[in-house]
């Protein structure tokens, strides 16, 4: 009897051992919506190995790209979930938890990439992302600039007021319709998946985007007009889950932190390197690029948009603006 209970005991010993050594390996689940072509995927997979490497092997990060795991929306809920563990989105839903953050959307708060890059290491930044984390309990690691956006039209435009009665598709997010509605034009909420078929069959004349998304989603076929409006300069957070972000040590965190700023930092530079290309790339396909008088858009979306009416504060507007 003895030595059926020590053979049994001695094959359960056997079995545990390779479940002990499997189980030292934590899988996360990394998040987003892009395609797979684009850096913010790229460099999502290089952190993502990256990490593996600098912990020895005891993260194993699976990378989600273009919505396989939900819209923006709901890959910003799986973080409450637990769905997911990481996730790369817009600070325009990090402000549903905490509204004073979506001030870095407000229209032209940023003066280019370099500056938006330098809000990323100021006080006013860790004020923000801060807020952000105590109110959601999750922690943004690191900021990626997206591109700044410009508009496309199929008739000129040269100042804001030429906008009157332009019919543009807008994401349905409070600061980007700030510009448009100012200078009169008629937003539509169409899907981002519509947007090309919209343009094509003349639902609206013009959309607004960074020139790397007119050229990756071909808005260049069905346009005539590159307008260098430059109102937003977009930018899009890495942000891991509370209860990932509690269950790793210091260490740990300090290694997720460099890599995914690493990451960002790759990135942003692939993406303002294109942008300075695309500009001649699109003048070479035909298309007419305008460059604007910023400051007249800027005093009119001053004069007819207010902070608070998207629960902002002008006291941050003022520290980021101010950010050299």
């Amino acid at each position: 009897m003895f030595s059926k209970y020590a053979a049994l005991v001695g094959a359960i010993a056997a079995l545990a051992i390779p479940f002990s050594s499997a189980s030292a390996q934590t899988v996360l689940k990394w998040a987003h919506v892009y395609e797979t072509s684009e850096p913010f995927h790229t460099e999502s997979v290089w952190a993502a190995e990256e990490i593996g490497k600098r912990t020895d092997g005891r993260y194993k990060i699976d990378v989600f790209p273009a919505s396989q795991l939900g819209k923006e929306s709901d890959i910003n809920q799986g973080l409450t979930l637990g769905t997911v563990d990481v996730i790369i989105s817009g600070s325009s839903f990090a402000a549903r938890e905490f509204p004073r953050i979506g001030v870095t959307y407000f229209p032209f708060i940023f003066r280019d990439a370099n500056h938006l890059l330098a809000y990323s290491k100021s006080e006013k930044y860790k004020e923000l992302t801060g807020g952000y984390e105590q109110a959601s309990g999750h922690h943004i690691t690191a900021t990626t600039y997206y591109g700044t956006r410009h508009t496309t039209s199929n008739r000129p435009i040269e100042k804001c007021s030429d906008m009157q009665g332009l019919k543009i598709r807008v994401p349905d997010v409070p600061a980007y319709l700030a510009m448009p509605r100012a200078c009169g034009a008629n937003t539509a909420p169409i899907a981002f998946a519509e947007v090309y078929l919209a343009l094509q069959q003349g639902t609206v004349e013009a959309q607004e985007n960074p020139l790397t998304t007119i050229e990756a989603k071909k808005f260049f076929e069905v346009q005539k007009h590159i307008v260098l409006t430059g109102h937003i300069v977009d930018h899009l957070n890495t942000i891991v889950s509370q209860s990932r972000w509690a269950q790793l040590s210091d260490e740990d965190k300090a290694i997720f932190t460099e890599v995914m700023q690493e990451a960002a930092k790759r990135a942003t530079e692939t993406i303002v390197a294109r942008e300075k290309e695309l500009v001649q790339v699109f003048k070479d396909r035909g298309l007419t690029v305008t460059e604007v008088d910023r400051a007249d858009f800027e005093k009119t979306v001053m004069e007819k948009v207010t902070f608070e009416e998207f629960g902002y504060e002008k006291a941050d507007w003022e520290a980021i603006r101010a950010v050299q």
